[in-house]
């Protein structure tokens, strides 16, 4: 998650919990609060879903080489060996068994690992009697069926993680539109109370980033106006309302 959705976040796990500590009565009231906390609950499940899709990806990437070694540099390269010496008898056979020049991409590989797998199949009894082992194509469609899960669990993990963060910033943008409504509900609700006024405006600031900020003594921001980040969007969190900072996802 990026950083500046983990912030919105952040600020509406405070929000929910300022809003739980200083009750409110009323049913619409009410209904306003539970919405944005069924968005805090949608987003954590999203950072949940990322997560996964990413730690995926990764353990698929790392497991791939591994697979991919076994295909390409062990059994393939022993087939294609086999295939020079039988193609002796069957010339037709040399360019179905030849290794590419370059480096194929994991799919051009397996691509290739089928194709050979198919041509050795159906020669086999050649092959044997040329030097290859009895059980080398069964080896071979292990490994390569390895290969190719690690290829689906990679492209599982992509769309898991993609997903996930395509619906985190629609799901930001509603707690964005909640916060607002609930921002007037508020400032009607305690309007007689300064105190809750203050505390709701750095409650619901995202914090960050912060710009460079010197102020001549004697002004509140050096050129004798009021600070920006002063007011409804207070650039200092409360301590108290952090509390609920680590359950945003």
């Amino acid at each position: 998650m990026n950083s500046n959705l983990r912030r919105r976040f952040e600020m509406a796990v405070r929000v929910r919990d300022f809003l739980q500590t200083h009750t409110l009565d009323a049913v619409g009231e009410n209904a306003a609060v539970e919405r944005l906390q069924q968005l805090i609950d949608r987003a954590q499940t999203l950072s949940n879903q990322q997560i996964r899709g990413l730690a995926a990806t990764r353990a698929a990437t790392e497991h791939r080489q591994g697979a991919r070694d076994m295909v390409e540099r062990k059994l393939l390269m022993y087939l294609a060996g086999v295939g020079a010496v039988a193609a002796k008898q069957d010339p037709e056979l040399a360019a179905r068994f030849r290794m590419p020049a370059g480096h194929p991409s994991h799919q051009g590989l397996v691509n290739l690992a089928r194709a050979m797998l198919e041509q050795a199949t159906a020669n086999k009894d050649l092959l044997v009697s040329s030097g290859m082992s009895a059980t080398l194509l069964d080896d071979l469609s292990s490994a390569l069926a390895e290969l190719e899960k690690t290829l689906e669990e990679s492209r599982a993990g992509r769309v898991d993680h993609v997903g996930a963060s395509a619906e985190m910033k629609s799901v930001a943008q509603e707690i964005s539109a909640q916060v607002r409504l609930l921002h007037g509900l508020v400032r009607y609700r305690f309007r007689n109370n300064p105190d809750l006024l203050g505390a709701w405006a750095s409650v619901r600031n995202v914090v960050g980033p912060f710009r460079p900020h010197t102020p001549v003594s004697g002004t509140p921001d050096g050129n004798g106006g009021t600070p920006a980040g002063s007011g409804d969007t207070a650039a200092v969190v409360a301590p108290a309302a952090q509390d609920g900072n680590e359950k945003a996802a």
